[in-house]
C-alpha cells in the first residue's frame, strides 16, 4: 500500500484556489495576465516536483543512484576507447588485451543492470503518483457542491482526471531524468573530452549558446497550441458522452451528421495541434545533429591538421575523444528539448489544478459537528437562494415542515420546489437566511451527519451498473438480505426482481439502462425504504408509474413513514392529497398553506389547479 496524501504545496494559500479572472485587477493587460498565469503554472509544477519526491523518497533514491551508475558507465565507455585502440595497436601484449576486455564488459553489465533498476524503479514511483493524484481528484471532487457540476463539463472533468494525472508523471519523470540521468552523463563525457583533448572540447561546445536562442522560440509556440490541443480533447469526450447519453434523441431528430460534423471538427483540431506539437519538438532534432556534424567535421579537421600545435594525441586518445563527443549527442539532444517537452505537458497538468484547488462551494469549517438527534422538525427562515448572482429563485422564503407529519409542495414548473429541497439536503447554501433542523443551523453541521438522516427519491433516478441488490444496499450497506427485500416489497419491486433472470443479482447495466423507467424508480423507492431515516424527500417520486403502482407506493409510504419527516414534490395531486399539510410554491415563494381540505375549500391556486386535473371534481373530494 501506499501514501494517498500527495500535497501540492504552494508558496501562497492565495494559489489554492482556482484562478478567477474576474478577481483580477480591471487595469491588467492581456500580457500581465499570461505572466501572472505562468508564474503560477511554474509555482505548482515545482511544488508536484517536489512534494511528489518527498513522498517517494526512497523510490527515487535508488533509480537516482541508478542513474548515477549508468551515467559513470557511459563516461567510462567513451573512456575505455583509449585502452581499446591503444590495445588493439599492441595486439601482442595478451594481458593488456584482456585487462581492456575484462573492463568493457564489466562496464557494459553494470550499466544494463543499473537501466533495469532505473526503469523498474522510476515506473514503481511514476505509477504510485498517478494513483494518488487521480484519489486527491476524487475526493475532491467528492468534497465539491453541486454548483461545482454545473460550471465544470463532465467531459473535461474525465480528461484530466486520466490524462492530466498521466501527464504529472511525464513531467516528473522528465525532470528527475533530465536533470539526473542526462546532466550526469553529459558532464561525465564532456570531462573525457576535456582531458582527452581541451581545445578541441572548447570548439565542440560552441553549439549550446545557439541552441539555446533557437528553443526559446520554440517554447513559446508550443504553449499555444497545447491550450488549444486541450480543448479539442474535451470536445471530443464531450461528443462522445453525449451520443451514448443522447443516442435515442440523435436518433430520433435526425442529429448524426451534426453530431458526427462535431466530432470530425474535434478529432481534425487534436490531429493537426498534435502533429504541430510535434513539429515543434522535432526541429531541435535536426538543428542539434546538423550542428553536431557540423562541429564533429570541425574537431575532426582541426585535430588532423594540428591547427594549435598541441602535444601529440595516440589514436586512442583521439578515439576515446570522438566517442565521447559522438556519445554526448544523445543526452545534449534530450536537455535541449526538455523545455519545449516540459510546455507540452504543464498547461494539461494547470488545468487539472485549477479543478483540484477549486474551494468547496458548501463551507466545511465546522465539519466535526454532528447534527444532535431529534424528533425531525424542519425551518426555513428568510431563506434566499439563487444560481446566478442576481437571479434569485427563493426569496425571503419561510417555511416550517412538522416532526413526524406529510408535507407537500405544489406548484407550477420552476417555482423553486426542487430547491428547496437541494437546501434541505445542503447541496447548496443559501445566500441570506437559513435552513435549520430540530433547531441546528445545517451551516454549522457536518453534510455527512445530515445525510446520514435522510431517505431520498429524485426525478431522475440514478443506478450504479452492478447488480439489484448492490444498489439497493448502497442506502444501507450492513442490511441483512432480508430487510433489503422487505423493503423492495413495500416499494412494489420484488415481483418484478423475481422475475429477472438473476433476482436480485442481476447486473442492471449503465444507470439502470437493463430497466425500464418505472422498474428503475421502484429500485430508488425500496432504497429510500431502506435507508429509514427520519427525514425523507420524495421528489415527483412516481411520475414513472402507472396509477395501481402509484396507489401501492402511497400505501407502502404510509406505512414506513409515520413518524418520519416527509417532504413531497409532486404535480400530480393525487400523490399529495394524503399530505397534512401542502404548500403552494410560485416564483419562489410561498402563496398558499394549509390542509388538503382546506385548501380545496378556499378560493385559491391550488383549488384552481385541483379542478384542472379532476374536471371540477372538488364537491366529490
Amino acid at each position: 500500500m501506499f501514501d494517498r496524501t500527495v500535497k501540492i504545496e504552494t508558496p501562497d494559500a492565495q494559489d489554492n484556489a482556482a484562478p478567477d479572472p474576474a478577481s483580477a485587477p480591471a487595469s491588467e493587460s492581456k500580457a500581465a495576465r499570461k505572466k501572472r498565469r505562468s508564474q503560477k503554472s511554474r509555482q505548482r509544477i515545482r511544488a508536484l516536483i517536489l512534494s511528489s519526491l518527498r513522498s517517494q523518497s526512497k523510490t527515487y533514491i535508488i533509480a537516482i543512484l541508478a542513474m548515477v551508475v549508468g551515467a559513470s558507465g557511459a563516461a567510462l565507455t567513451a573512456w575505455v576507447m583509449e585502452g581499446i585502440v591503444d590495445a588493439m595497436n599492441d595486439s601482442g601484449n595478451m594481458r593488456r588485451v584482456f585487462s581492456v576486455s575484462v573492463t568493457v564488459a564489466a562496464i557494459f553489465t553494470v550499466k544494463g543492470l543499473a537501466s533495469y533498476v532505473q526503469a523498474v524503479f522510476m515506473t514503481r514511483a511514476g505509477n504510485r503518483i498517478v494513483a494518488m493524484l487521480q484519489i486527491r481528484f476524487y475526493e475532491q471532487l467528492l468534497r465539491q457542491g453541486v454548483a461545482f457540476f454545473n460550471v465544470n463539463e463532465s467531459s473535461s472533468i474525465l480528461l484530466h482526471s486520466s490524462r492530466s494525472a498521466q501527464k504529472a508523471r511525464q513531467i516528473i519523470d522528465l525532470v528527475v531524468t533530465s536533470f539526473v540521468r542526462d546532466i550526469l552523463t553529459l558532464c561525465g563525457l564532456i570531462f573525457v573530452m576535456f582531458w582527452q583533448q581541451p581545445v578541441l572540447t572548447l570548439v565542440a561546445l560552441v553549439i549550446g549558446p545557439i541552441l539555446m536562442v533557437v528553443v526559446r522560440v520554440i517554447i513559446k509556440r508550443v504553449r499555444a497550441i497545447v491550450e488549444k490541443e486541450t480543448s479539442s480533447l474535451t470536445e471530443i469526450l464531450k461528443v462522445t458522452q453525449e451520443t451514448a447519453a443522447g443516442f435515442a434523441v440523435i436518433k430520433l431528430f435526425g442529429l448524426e451528421d451534426r453530431m458526427a460534423a462535431r466530432m470530425n471538427t474535434a478529432v481534425r483540431q487534436v490531429e493537426e495541434r498534435s502533429n504541430a506539437v510535434a513539429r515543434m519538438q522535432a526541429i531541435t532534432s535536426p538543428l542539434v545533429e546538423t550542428l553536431s556534424g557540423l562541429v564533429i567535421a570541425a574537431v575532426v579537421m582541426i585535430s588532423a591538421i594540428d591547427l594549435f600545435d598541441g602535444q601529440p594525441t595516440t589514436p586512442g586518445q583521439l578515439m576515446s575523444f570522438i566517442t565521447a563527443l559522438l556519445m554526448a549527442y544523445e543526452p545534449a539532444k534530450r536537455l535541449t528539448r526538455l523545455r519545449v517537452r516540459l510546455e507540452a505537458l504543464i498547461k494539461p497538468v494547470h488545468m487539472m489544478f485549477d479543478l483540484i484547488e477549486t474551494p468547496p462551494a458548501i463551507g466545511t469549517e465546522d465539519e466535526t459537528r454532528d447534527l444532535v438527534p431529534g424528533p425531525g422538525e424542519i425551518e426555513m427562515r428568510g431563506v434566499s437562494f439563487g444560481y446566478r448572482e442576481g437571479q434569485d429563485v427563493l426569496r425571503a422564503l419561510d417555511l416550517r415542515f412538522e416532526a413526524g407529519k406529510t408535507t407537500a409542495l405544489v406548484g407550477p414548473s420552476g417555482s423553486g420546489k426542487s430547491t428547496i429541497l437541494q437546501l434541505l439536503m445542503r447541496l447548496y447554501d443559501p445566500t441570506s437566511g437559513e435552513v435549520v433542523v430540530d433547531g441546528q443551523d445545517l451551516r454549522r453541521i457536518a453534510p455527512k451527519s445530515l445525510h446520514r438522516t435522510l431517505s431520498y427519491v429524485g426525478q431522475e433516478t440514478f443506478l450504479f451498473s452492478t447488480t439489484v441488490m448492490d444498489n439497493l444496499r448502497v442506502a444501507r450497506p450492513d442490511a441483512s438480505d432480508e430487510e433489503v427485500i422487505a423493503a423492495a416489497r413495500n416499494a412494489n419491486a420484488h415481483d418484478f426482481i423475481s422475475a429477472l433472470p438473476q433476482g436480485y443479482q442481476t447486473e442492471v447495466g449503465e444507470n439502470g439502462a437493463l430497466l425500464s423507467g418505472g422498474q428503475r424508480q421502484r429500485l430508488a423507492i425500496a432504497r429510500a425504504f431502506l435507508r429509514s431515516g427520519r427525514i425523507l424527500l420524495l421528489d415527483e417520486a412516481t411520475s414513472a408509474l402507472d396509477a395501481d403502482s402509484e396507489r401501492l407506493i402511497r400505501e407502502a409510504m404510509q406505512r414506513v413513514s409515520r413518524e418520519t419527516t416527509t417532504v413531497v414534490i409532486a404535480h400530480r395531486l393525487s400523490t399529495v392529497m394524503d399530505a397534512h399539510r401542502i404548500h403552494f410554491i410560485e416564483d419562489g415563494q410561498v402563496i398558499q398553506s394549509g390542509s388538503p381540505s382546506e385548501l380545496l375549500q378556499a378560493d385559491g391556486p391550488f383549488r384552481v389547479l385541483f379542478e384542472q386535473q379532476f374536471g371540477g371534481m372538488v364537491q366529490e373530494a
